[in-house]
């Protein structure tokens, strides 16, 4: 298992977008996450740096320019999926990932107090 660390770069970018209403706390994950080939186009548009933004952890071993590097997935490239959130807080909790798992938490709560009630 990988030893990954929060990435600071992509949950201050899912702050900044659930701060500014882009969210999506209707779909489940499964049919919101992209696909490789959006992941990859997303790639060639913003480098891997852009594609690292949509992720809440990064794998520090993984090479660079890699897909490997990145996990816990928050969002579709265009907003934050509220499951995809609660998906990666379960499987970092699951896994010993107790910062990530904080992370996705603190990320659930900012989005929970902007949904209407």
């Amino acid at each position: 298992m990988p030893t990954y660390r929060v990435n600071r770069d992509g949950v201050a970018k899912a702050g900044e977008l659930i701060d500014a209403g882009k969210y999506d706390d209707d779909t489940e994950w499964s049919d919101a996450a992209p696909s490789a080939d959006e992941e990859n186009a997303e790639i060639e548009r913003h480098g891997y740096d852009g594609y690292g933004a949509w992720h809440l952890a990064v794998d520090p071993d993984a090479s660079e320019e890699t897909k490997k590097r990145y996990a816990f997935p928050y969002g579709d490239f265009s907003k934050v999926n509220r499951a995809a959130l609660i998906h990666g807080k379960q499987r970092a909790v699951q896994n010993d990932h107790d910062e990530i798992a904080a992370a996705a938490d603190d990320l659930l709560e900012r989005l929970d107090r902007k949904r209407p009630s």
